[in-house]
């Protein structure tokens, strides 16, 4: 077996894939941390240190830390989420140490510049203007906090100018000590890669962790849904819909990510067939389902002529409303396919692999075989994707967001909240 894993004396966890086949190797740090733990004062604060890590250690500066990987043809990148915080590299099979090197060396040694810091507290902010120029992102931010609101979970991972302005070295270093503690971390690598030399390395390097699990955070709590208008000059009506789906662990997470697919993954899918090619009412319409450790959210995003808004919601929910009890053997069976196909293709590449081995350690304590998710895909029935369906249409109200201009915005949201709870209750029985 390829897969290996190595849990050291501080707790961090060490999970390698070698894939022989290949000369390069992607590895990387991920941290059981995001926004979902910041406290208010804190917001913004997970995804300011994953940005500061790049900008100089107490051995390299912010320019020796980026020369060193690109020298030797590779590349150095990270990433803020919810609930995990990553920082990976992609290099030739000799460079796994210094890449290794690296990437202890941003976290188990940042300098924390003040100058360094006010330049990149300025980038964020740009960063912030230009999430509020993009109607994607806005009309998402608002439906975050519809769902999740007054927690960490309903805001949005930037932070705000405010809430950066307040930021010096020493909170990053508390934040850092706090949240960054040896249990709550992966090392994962996947290609050219030998496991004892890489448990050798980070046993070494990353011994200043501490060996305490981080504080946990606040559980999440669904909002009660409802709907929200924001209204601002654009060319299309962006409108989103969610719902509470189901945490990583659930049961029925892969019968919801079946109904999920048939619903909306593809251009197979029954909004996309319905919506755009029947009807022509949009370019894009997607569903998705994002699980977490202990809630999930079903979404819903599309964007449409606001004269359209109407009726495109007004479709939407009789699709959705009719799926759950029309499903049929060959959508279910070509969801099931895709599903496995996106699973069996991930492990091709280095880069995904590392990060899938990692997510599996972070969300059930060991990396899943290939073998048993493709069981638990198998597994799903006709039947098992009706009743995650109907468990989802009954677990909460709908929360509805629409962006843009013109009257028909508040017809569309009202429209919305017809997929609603008491006729899902009623399917259940």
């Amino acid at each position: 077996m390829s897969v290996e894993i190595t849990k050291l004396p501080s707790g961090l966890t060490v999970v390698t894939d070698t894939m022989p086949h290949l000369e390069t190797a992607a590895l990387g740090v991920w941290a059981g941390v995001g926004g979902r733990d910041e406290k208010p004062n804190e917001h913004g604060i997970s995804h300011l240190l994953e940005h500061m890590a790049f900008k100089g250690t107490t051995r390299r500066s912010s320019r020796e830390i980026v020369e060193e990987i690109e020298a030797v043809g590779g590349d150095l990148n990270a990433g803020t989420s919810t609930e995990t915080t990553a920082y990976y590299a992609r290099v030739m099979k000799a460079d796994v140490p210094l890449a290794l090197d690296v990437l202890s060396d941003i976290l188990a040694n940042p300098s924390f510049v003040p100058d360094e810091l006010e330049r990149e507290k300025s980038v964020i902010v740009q960063e912030i203007g230009a999430a509020q120029d993009t109607p994607d992102d806005v009309v998402f931010e608002h439906l975050n906090e519809l769902c999740y609101p007054d927690q960490p979970m309903g805001r949005s991972l930037l932070g705000t100018a405010k809430t950066l302005k307040s930021f010096d070295r020493d909170m990053l270093r508390g934040y850092l000590s706090t949240h960054y503690r040896g249990p709550d971390m992966v090392v994962s690598a996947a290609g050219a890669v030998d496991h004892k030399r890489i448990v050798e390395d980070v046993a070494q390097k990353f011994a200043s962790f501490e060996p305490t699990p981080a504080p946990k955070p606040q559980a999440a709590m669904f909002g009660k849904g409802g709907s929200r208008v924001v209204h601002r000059e654009l060319e299309q009506a962006h409108l989103t819909l969610a719902l509470e789906g189901v945490p990583q662990t659930d049961l029925s997470l892969f019968s919801l990510q079946v109904f999920t697919n048939t619903l909306g993954g593809g251009m197979s899918s029954r909004l996309f067939q319905e919506v755009r090619e029947k009807r022509g009412l949009c370019y894009s319409i997607y569903t998705f389902h994002a699980p977490y450790s202990d809630t999930g959210f079903f979404g819903l995003y599309t964007g449409t002529d606001p004269a359209d808004a109407p009726e495109m919601m007004e479709v939407v929910v009789d699709v959705i409303n009719d799926a759950v009890e029309t499903l049929t053997e060959a959508e279910v069976a070509r969801a099931k396919a895709q599903m496995k196909a996106g699973l069996l293709m991930a492990l091709e590449s280095c880069s995904s692999r590392a990060e899938q081995l990692a997510r599996h350690v972070l969300a059930y304590g060991r990396p899943q075989t290939v073998e048993e998710l493709v069981a638990r895909i198998d597994a799903v029935s006709v039947e098992s994707t009706r009743n995650a369906a109907r468990a989802l249409l009954s677990r909460s109200r709908p929360a509805v967001v629409a962006l843009g201009s013109g009257r028909g915005l508040d017809t569309a949201v009202s429209f919305a909240e017809g997929l609603t709870k008491s006729k899902a209750k009623t399917l259940l029985h």
